[in-house]
C-alpha cells in the first residue's frame, strides 16, 4: 500500500516500488450517471419485448422516446450489460449433409519439381 504521509519515502518512489504509475494511485472512479442508468434500464426493458433488437434499432427506438443518443454508446452499454440481440447468425461454413465429401488423393504425394 501506498501511505501519502510517508515520512521518508514520496509519493513518486512508493509508487516506483510497487509498480504503478501515480495517475493510477490518484485516480478516483466516477459512478454511474442517472442519464447513463436511465438509458440501460430503457434498454434492457425494450430488449424484453423485442429481443431482436440490436444496437442500430436500440438507438432508434431510444431517439424516437427522446434520448439522443448514438448507436456506438448503445452498442457499448449493450456490451456492459452482456445483451446482445437474438437472431440467426449467418451459417457459412456448415457443409450441406447431402452433397459428398471428396477424399485428397494427394495427400502423401511430396512436390519436389515444377512440372513444366
Amino acid at each position: 500500500m501506498i501511505y501519502p504521509a510517508h515520512p521518508h519515502l514520496s509519493i513518486v518512489r512508493q509508487c516506483g516500488l510497487v509498480s504503478i504509475s501515480r495517475s493510477e494511485f490518484y485516480y478516483e472512479p466516477t459512478g454511474e450517471t442517472p442519464l447513463k442508468l436511465a438509458l440501460m434500464r430503457l434498454i434492457d426493458e425494450q430488449l424484453l419485448e423485442a429481443a431482436f433488437y440490436g444496437a442500430r434499432q436500440m438507438a432508434r427506438h431510444l431517439c424516437r422516446r427522446g434520448y439522443v443518443v448514438g448507436r456506438k454508446r448503445v452498442r457499448r452499454l449493450m456490451a456492459k450489460m452482456c445483451l446482445t440481440a437474438i437472431y440467426q447468425k449467418p451459417r457459412t461454413s456448415e457443409a450441406e449433409p447431402a452433397h459428398r465429401t471428396y477424399k485428397y488423393l494427394l495427400q502423401h504425394c511430396h512436390i519436389n519439381e515444377i512440372s513444366g
